[in-house]
């Protein structure tokens, strides 16, 4: 028996392109061009450890689209960072520019490294020398980073300062800084705020609201902290979390408030009290609930556990948190998902807002930058939406009912292809 080579993310992100792109009836040699990287660099970033003996850690950053302007994306810090992850979430950044209608294109970087096993003085050096690796393609007109997944907006001050020792100053450089560098106010929520706009606009489609729905957020980190707490602010109750090194749920609900605390604290919420509430991580997702907001790592999701999900609604905090084969029998199963190009598209967003703000050396209240991100959040679902009703509505016979998903990447694929065709390729 030959078994089945599994597929790699930058695959399966290029599958639902493919699958959005027959819907539009897309030229196949414009679909080779969206779909390739144009640009991969892979460094080796040395540094000398606590010891003094030198390490040496590689790094990425792939950018894969710039016909809508520079590109755009984070930086992680994580052991399982490779080449084909870096392409799919750089995939993803373009079709999510595209989605929200920012003149970005994608673009995203990493370090494969634990980030637990250094301490601050390493780190720095680390983020320092990643930097002067990957300067020569990097800056406000040609590739702008972020913060993703163990980054934040320290290791973004790092960054613009090694940068602006390079090339002088410029905070447009990196976005996600510290405020007192350049950062806009608003920023460091913005991702899981974006998370639960996105729900709203969901259970308004939908008939209903947030308030009293039960829901479950995997991967308590910055994102599924904030999508927690401006969910329950919002009135729904939150009856699950996890993080790397637990897992809680109660169908009464947790308290936010001691989780929220904990968070902040401690970087973790292992400690939580209500140990009759403690489950194993890997039984989250399997729990009943209104909303799953898987905000972790991808592929969690899989052909091999898409059937246990009890969720009435997924809302995508992660990127790539549910594969193509897992996103098909979710849709067979009626369970409507909110993909990521345009749930956790709010960290991009407000990115976009500093990188204005930047420029012109102005910058907005916080609730002003929350009032734009609404907006930004809520017109791009109700294009989504429409794309994906008229969809249905004019081709009641296609095999698959088109998804959300499915609307999303046509409308970004639609855009980027536009942009491309423009510029006279």
């Amino acid at each position: 028996m030959v078994l089945q080579r599994q597929r790699t993310p930058f695959e399966n992100v290029n599958m639902q392109f493919d699958l959005s792109a027959d819907r539009l009836g897309l030229d196949q040699n414009y679909r080779d061009l969206l779909k390739r990287p144009f640009r991969e660099l892979v460094v080796s970033v040395t540094i000398k450890d606590r010891d003094g003996k030198l390490r040496s850690f590689t790094g990425y950053r792939i950018q894969h689209n710039n016909a809508r302007g520079p590109c755009k994306g984070g930086i992680r810090y994580h052991p399982e960072v490779n080449l084909e992850e870096v392409r799919a979430l750089a995939s993803l950044m373009s079709w999510k520019c595209a989605l929200m209608d920012l003149p970005f294109g994608g673009g995203k970087g990493g370090i494969t490294i634990n980030p637990a096993e250094l301490n601050d003085t390493e780190l720095q050096e680390v983020t320092r020398a990643f930097t002067r690796q990957i300067s020569s393609i990097i800056g406000p007109h040609d590739d702008i980073p972020a913060p993703d997944v163990n980054t934040n907006a320290r290791v973004m001050g790092w960054m613009v300062d090694e940068y602006q020792r390079l090339k002088g100053f410029n905070p447009a450089c990196v976005t996600g800084k510290p405020i007192e560098l350049g950062g806009s106010l608003g920023r460091n929520e913005a991702t899981g705020r974006g998370v639960i706009f996105s729900a709203r606009e969901l259970m308004k489609a939908h008939g209903t609201s947030l308030k009293g729905k039960k829901i479950i957020v995997q991967g308590f980190g910055n994102v599924g902290s904030h999508a927690a707490l401006f969910a329950h602010q919002q009135g729904a109750k939150i009856v699950g979390v996890s993080d790397a090194f637990s897992a809680f749920y109660d169908q009464d609900g947790l308290d936010m408030e001691t989780l929220w605390d904990l968070q902040q604290q401690n970087r973790t919420i292992k400690n939580y009290p209500a140990e009759q509430s403690r489950i194993e991580g890997e039984e989250l997702l399997f729990q009943p609930c209104d909303i799953l907001i898987p905000a972790a790592l991808g592929d969690v999701i899989n052909r091999g556990n898409a059937n246990g999900i009890k969720a009435k609604y997924i809302i995508e905090g992660a990127n790539h948190p549910i594969t193509p084969e897992a996103d098909l029998s979710l849709t067979d199963r009626g369970i409507p998902v909110i993909p990521d190009i345009l749930a956790n598209a709010g960290g991009v967003y407000v990115s976009y807002l500093e990188w204005v703000q930047n420029q012109n050396h102005f910058y907005w209240k916080e609730d002003e930058v929350n009032e734009k991100l609404d907006d930004a959040i809520t017109t791009a679902f109700k294009t989504v939406h429409d794309m994906m009703e008229s969809e249905n509505k004019d081709n009641p016979n296609q095999k698959f009912p088109c998804t959300y998903r499915r609307a999303a990447f046509m409308v970004a694929i639609k855009r980027v292809h536009s942009a491309t065709v423009l510029r006279g390729i």
